[in-house]
């Protein structure tokens, strides 16, 4: 593979790490910025694509998502890669977090709360960009807008699930199924031999692991357990996967709530995937080792789903009746993230008019001045310090 491409992906990604603040429903708005429009390592409906396909997904999806892009543009090792950069920079800093700050809980700074304005203004820039693309016309535009109000009053992982379903099945009955061309792209022969091979080591090792656990009294083999089955069999992602890392680290007694809830705390505070607070949680139960292990635990299974549901996935997508499913998924994710925008990315960074006021500027330095999602996070952070 082109080494050139794998330091790109990872440079990339890393940088993505060190400045997507604001959760999942931000993360992919800051993906989008910078591999569909600035990069156009891949196009609108491709990406929408790759996010329809992680959303049904178990596991986090904006992580996903980037891992997706990394093997397209520079195959198995790109997706690595595309992981590594992306998750480094918040789980060193929460495997630090445990380390200086065990047993405290982190408020919400000035910053922190810039920041989240700033999230606001990102997100709305990806639904807006994503409606005109993937809802143009009436029957889209308002499948998109019944997703959203039926997310609203209904929220759940398994009802985002059940829609995209049935959002698929109104796309595949009654939404135009258009012929598209397979779009070249770098690194994206994916051979279906070595995404067999990844469904199957993750399978043996969700069935396996815990049978193995119980045979060997080994406090780093159950700390593997517990992580991997919590990154292979959670939906939803984001917060979704705080219940379940909570009964499988507090009941043990591996630590205590407080403890618990100051590294959720911490994780608020940094970029990055939420997935990384598994850095956090590791650290404390077993230092270093531990937060090493934790990590590649919860982030195993997404890798392992990815990679092998996309070479499958890349011709499935041309399909014309896979076409028309994807319409209909499209147009719901489009519904989600609008209903996102709202709850929980307005709820938790809009509690007054200067709030209001600081993410209509971000929203005005993202649409009309053009200026990168990084710029505007660096911005909003240093007002909402200053103010």
């Amino acid at each position: 593979m082109n080494g050139k491409a794998l330091l790109e992906v990872l440079a990339v990604s890393f940088r993505l790490g060190l400045t997507s603040f604001g959760g999942p429903t931000a993360h992919l708005g800051y993906f989008r910025a910078e591999y569909v429009e600035k990069r156009k390592w891949l196009d609108e409906r491709a990406y929408a694509d790759l996010v329809a396909l992680c959303q049904v997904l178990p596991g986090p999806a904006s992580s996903q998502v980037g891992i997706a892009i990394g093997l397209l543009r520079a195959g198995w090792i790109g997706g690595i890669l595309a992981w590594i950069g992306f998750m480094l920079p918040s789980a060193l800093a929460l495997a630090i977090f445990a380390w200086l700050l065990q047993g405290s809980n982190i408020g919400e700074p000035g910053w922190l709360h810039g920041l989240l304005a700033a999230a606001v203004a990102i997100v709305a820039q990806a639904v807006w960009g994503m409606a005109k693309s993937l809802a143009p016309d009436r029957p889209r535009a308002t499948l998109a807008l019944g997703a959203a109000i039926l997310t609203l009053v209904w929220p759940s992982a398994w009802e985002q699930i059940l829609l995209l379903l049935f959002a698929g099945w109104i796309g595949w009955q009654w939404l135009p199924k258009p012929l598209m061309q397979v779009i070249p792209t770098p690194g994206a022969t994916l051979s279906k031999r070595g995404a067999v091979i990844c469904l199957t080591v993750l399978a043996v090792l969700l069935l396996g692991l815990p049978a193995f656990r119980h045979t060997v009294s080994s406090p780093f083999l159950a700390l593997f357990d517990s992580f991997f089955r919590v990154g292979s069999l959670v939906f939803g992602g984001g917060h979704v996967v705080l219940p379940m890392l909570q009964s499988e680290v507090v009941a043990p007694g591996w630590m205590s709530d407080t403890q618990f809830l100051a590294g959720y705390g911490a994780a608020q505070a940094v970029p990055g995937p939420l997935f990384t607070f598994a850095a956090y949680l590791g650290a404390v139960i077993s230092g270093w080792k531990g937060a090493l292990l934790a990590t590649l635990a919860i982030f195993m299974p997404s890798y392992l789903l990815v990679a092998g549901a996309l070479p499958f996935w890349s011709r499935l997508r041309v399909m014309p009746n896979v076409r028309g499913i994807l319409n209909g998924v499209n147009a719901a994710v489009v519904g989600l993230l609008l209903a996102a925008l709202y709850d929980p990315v307005m709820t938790q960074a809009i509690h007054s008019p200067f709030d209001a006021a600081l993410a209509l500027f971000a929203f005005g330095l993202l649409m009309v001045w053009k200026q990168p999602s990084w710029a505007v996070v660096l911005v909003c952070g240093v007002l909402g310090a200053l103010l």
